[in-house]
């Protein structure tokens, strides 16, 4: 290591205002820290990127960046743009005045001690270095099962996932710029990074308990994004269809094959309820092929207006005597 490198950390925040002094006292001791060591260098950032948020998140982080302009930096994005999009606009915003970018959740439950194991990774040649969970003590049964069914359904589906892996990851500039690259509006970040490439490993952590407020993916949110992981990295579902269409037509001819012999046999006898059953069951598997038909046209559409993913309204960051604050009457929109 010949200078230490700029690391700017990216926390995306919706509704944080509980939270987010705390979790900046301690990223500044952590940062502290790291300076202290060497690992980083004194350029370095925590940049808050407020997603739209209704509460005085915004406040905060605009008051934190002027107590503190050597640690604090905002981006306040027009309107919210979802977790995935906060994060990338941060990711895009920072990609050239920095060297390394840490992404964490604001809620504290990432362990912000295992930032230098990273940059260690990242010094000894690693590209990306995933935050990997090491158990799921704090989580409930519901959540463990989801969670961990989910991880091996997208494995099943083809897409190439880290296991017990969320969005708190190391990316050198490197990867920024190829991330850069990908132009989708549909963002699974958790499957988009393994896809780029490069050099990487793990490292292990123990997920804590959210230090204050409420989570922001309650059970609603996490089954659509965990749809929008499947079906923006696997083709899968629509083979399925063409698969279970293909054994309905089996068996609709086993049926008409039985029909037919027990019409000559003497035996048949017309029935209500099978009848019924039977259209219950072709219709709601009909419904069922559509919605997944539906899920990937719906995908296409975002995808063909090529609107920008997100549009940045405010950034505050101060770099020695330089002072980068986007006027609003300029407004900078990053196109997708």
């Amino acid at each position: 290591m010949d200078k230490p490198e700029i690391l700017y950390m990216v926390i995306p925040c919706y509704n944080e205002q509980d939270v987010l002094r705390e979790t900046s006292s301690r990223l500044k001791e952590k940062y502290i820290s790291l300076r202290k060591k060497g690992l980083i260098s004194d350029r370095s950032r925590v940049v808050f990127v407020n997603d739209g948020s209704k509460d005085s998140t915004w406040s905060i982080i605009q008051e934190l960046h002027r107590e503190s302009p050597d640690f604090f930096s905002g981006i306040d994005l027009a309107h919210n743009s979802g977790h995935q999009n906060a994060v990338l606009a941060g990711l895009m915003t920072v990609k050239d005045i920095c060297d390394v970018s840490i992404t964490m959740d604001a809620d504290l439950q990432d362990d912000i001690n295992a930032v230098d194991e990273m940059l260690e990774k990242y010094y000894e040649g690693n590209q990306v270095v995933y935050g990997v969970r090491s158990a799921r003590k704090s989580d409930t049964f519901f959540k463990k099962f989801t969670a961990e069914s989910f991880y091996k359904f997208m494995k099943i589906m083809g897409a190439d996932v880290v296991y017990n892996h969320a969005d708190f990851r190391l990316m050198s500039r490197r990867v920024l710029n190829e991330l850069a690259e990908f132009k989708e509006v549909n963002l699974f970040l958790r499957g988009l990074v393994p896809l780029i490439g490069f050099k990487s490993c793990s490292v292990y952590y123990e997920r804590h308990e959210r230090f204050a407020g409420e989570s922001k993916y309650p059970l609603k949110k996490m089954l659509a994004f965990a749809i929008n992981g499947i079906t923006s990295f696997s083709t899968k579902p629509l083979k399925m269809i063409t698969g279970l269409g293909f054994v309905m037509s089996l068996l609709s001819i086993c049926a008409f094959i039985w029909a037919f012999i027990a019409k000559f046999a003497g035996f048949a006898e017309l029935g209500w309820s099978s009848t019924i059953c039977s259209i219950w069951l072709i219709g709601g598997l009909q419904l069922f092929c559509l919605g997944i038909i539906g899920e990937y046209v719906g995908k296409i559409y975002a995808e063909v207006k090529h609107r920008p993913r997100f549009i940045v309204a405010d950034f505050l960051n101060e770099v020695g005597a330089e002072f980068i604050n986007m006027d609003p009457d300029s407004k900078q929109e990053t196109e997708s």
